[in-house]
């Protein structure tokens, strides 16, 4: 075996996993992932900017072609009960924080909540518990293949219903998220909000 120190064998096991690999971010991750969850998405990102997506089907946007936000998107999660967490780094870009000035009641919706942590330069999605993106993309429309041919990032990642693995994910997400991390951060005079004072 290559690397038996990295994959000892009474901790291998099998998981299943498949490859992302740029616009499949867009087609997998957003559409097919995110759009269809049910109890939760968790995502962590090291940037944060507007997203647009195709327009719901049966809508008129949808008829003319048209993309909408992906706030678009959370406002229909959260109406079906669906709890959205998302941890970023850097400040939302400018336009969408502007989006999101422009949508106080999405903002104000306990289900829909951000936090700010600057070491955060994981990138991760996690849908339902269930599902997990771990790669490359931060969310923003080049990362995630929303933008045209020859303006996306070349991104990969991996995508994996793996119990153990969204349960060692989910556990990184929600440490950071509670502010478990920020007492020893060498960072933390420069923070702007520690997390650890949001209680």
């Amino acid at each position: 075996m290559l690397f038996p120190g990295l994959f000892p064998e009474n901790a291998e096991r099998r998981a299943r996993v498949r490859m992302v690999i740029d616009r499949e971010h867009y087609d997998l991750v957003v559409r097919e992932a995110i759009e269809s969850a049910k109890i939760s998405v968790w995502i962590a990102t090291a940037n944060l900017k507007s997203l647009m997506v195709e327009a719901p089907i049966g809508t008129r946007a949808r008829v003319r072609g048209r993309y909408v936000s992906i706030l678009d998107t959370f406002e229909g999660l959260i109406a079906r009960g669906v709890e959205i967490r998302v941890l970023h780094a850097t400040p939302p870009s400018r336009p969408l924080r502007e989006e999101l000035r422009r949508r106080r009641p999405l903002t104000v919706n306990p289900r829909f909540r951000m936090r700010a942590c600057p070491r955060v330069h994981l990138k991760m999605i996690a849908v339902d518990g269930r599902l997990l993106y771990l790669g490359s993309a931060n969310f923003t429309g080049a990362g995630l293949g929303a933008k045209g041919e020859g303006r996306r990032n070349f991104e990969m990642g991996v995508l994996t219903d793996d119990d153990v693995m969204l349960d060692v994910a989910q556990a990184r997400f929600e440490r950071i998220w509670r502010g478990a991390e920020c007492a020893g951060c060498k960072l933390r005079t420069v923070c702007a909000k520690p997390i650890d004072r949001l209680k």
